[in-house]
């Protein structure tokens, strides 16, 4: 009789921004990392230096770092932090004295790099991957993006090693995603990247079908190993929210749960919440927007004026970041959820599946044809104005107001019951039976 342990089967996972990143892609990597672990992988996670996530992000999510499966190894591969330093006291010799020759000789190796800012950090994760691989061999590569280099990283990682590589494209590259138009003008180095990285990659994901076909049309010859791979809500980290209940007396509470961008229609949403506020049933609402406003830090500075988030109407209010531990209680505090989402048909937004699991009514403030609809469409509470004009999104609101108000448990029942059905975990059951198919497969060979 054999007492030996079977070998766990060993993947690197490429993840910038993984906990305790805040980075709104963080929960699918979080959850991949997880979900591997659990079934059985040796996962190490190359993640973006500290430094990155606390000077240059400005935040970390350190009770989101907690739930990251303690058999989950992390390296912090190094990145040059020339384009993000802004001290000058932490200029070297050479920028502090000739800071415009600097500058030149740093975009002049960034034209042989890899394209994209994030480059250094591909390179020392390939660097690192290596090393790694020459002291105990990994079986599998993955590599998530946004940023892109972590594709390099795979690709140089595949070449030199033969191990088998994908890519998950949480976001896109060469799709500008909010203009349905190329990212990149025709000849940039960053088409023949994407194809060479996608030709030689075992398998593609992509978080919605239209992504998934955009890609197939224009790589063709990696298209049958492009595989969609859907974002969804995480139970461990979401509480369940208790169920409304109908009081036609209280104010309704109305809320967003995310980071505000330029990207978005934050306008329609104000201004169709304020017509709400001031002219329908649901006056004397409220509209709280929790979430940071931008990605890194210095940008809500930036964002404020811009955005018009100074100057706010009656009941809106700004109650800045929550962590995981608390989002369970803003959600269970409001009545009508608000789907804000800038982009086409190409966006799904991983916020629509923990919206779904409140079972609460759903707004959405969108352009209309967005891809998070084909999910909505059959959700039960989804209320969805014909356009961004205020006074459609307003009407919109309205009719959710009075779902909040009626707050019948069948309806509410039936939202959560489509909900369950698109937890992260369930998503990625497929996708890690397949990984583990083409590890077997290799080591049958």
């Amino acid at each position: 009789m054999n007492d030996e342990q079977p070998t766990r089967p060993r993947v690197l996972y490429l993840a910038f921004y993984f906990p305790p990143s805040r980075a709104s892609g963080v929960y699918r990597a979080r959850a991949t990392a997880n979900y591997f672990a659990e079934a059985g992988w040796d996962v190490t996670v190359a993640r973006a230096p500290q430094w990155f996530l606390t000077d240059v992000v400005g935040s970390t999510d350190d009770e989101l770092e907690a739930t990251v499966d303690p058999r989950i190894r992390t390296v912090s591969p190094e990145l040059d932090n020339f384009p993000w330093e802004t001290d000058i006291r932490a200029f070297g010799r050479f920028r502090g004295n000739f800071p415009f020759l600097a500058k030149r000789w740093h975009e002049w190796r960034q034209r042989f790099a890899f394209p994209d800012r994030y480059a250094s950090w591909g390179e020392a994760a390939a660097a690192e991957g290596l090393r790694l691989h020459a002291e105990r061999p990994f079986d599998l590569v993955i590599a998530t993006g946004n940023p892109f280099a972590a594709f390099g990283a795979a690709y140089e990682l595949g070449r030199r090693t033969g191990v088998p590589y994908i890519v998950d494209y949480r976001d896109s590259w060469t799709l500008d995603l909010f203009a349905n138009a190329d990212a990149f003008p025709r000849g940039h180095r960053a088409w023949k990247w994407e194809r060479r990285l996608l030709e030689g990659a075992a398998e593609a994901l992509f978080v919605n079908e239209a992504l998934r076909s955009w890609h197939a049309e224009r790589y063709p010859k990696a298209a049958d190993r492009m595989h969609v791979v859907l974002n969804g809500w995480d139970p461990d980290v979401l509480p369940e929210v208790p169920a409304a209940a109908a009081d036609g007396d209280r104010p309704l509470s109305f809320a967003y749960v995310g980071t505000l961008t330029g990207a978005q229609p934050i306008e329609a949403m104000v201004e169709g919440f304020d017509r709400v506020n001031r002219e329908t049933r649901h006056a004397g609402s409220s509209l709280d927007l929790y979430g940071h406003i931008g990605f890194f830090s210095g940008s809500e500075s930036r964002l404020r004026g811009r955005l018009g988030l100074d100057e706010l109407p009656d009941g809106v209010r700004i109650r800045g970041p929550v962590s995981k531990a608390e989002i369970g209680r803003a959600y269970a505090d409001s009545d009508v959820l608000v789907f804000l989402a800038g982009g086409s048909k190409y966006v799904t937004s991983g916020k629509i599946f923990e919206y779904m699991a409140t079972g609460r009514p759903i707004v959405s403030v969108h352009e209309r044809g967005c891809a998070a609809e084909e999910l909505l469409r059959d959700y039960p509470l989804w209320f969805a104005p014909a356009s961004l004009d205020p006074a459609e999104v307003a009407a919109a609101m309205a009719e959710a107001g009075d779902a909040a108000r009626k707050a019948d448990p069948d309806a509410a029942a039936e939202a959560r019951r489509y909900a369950a059905s698109f937890t992260r975990y369930r998503a990625l059951a497929p996708f890690e039976r397949r990984c583990r198919d083409l590890v077997a497969g290799r080591s049958g060979q």
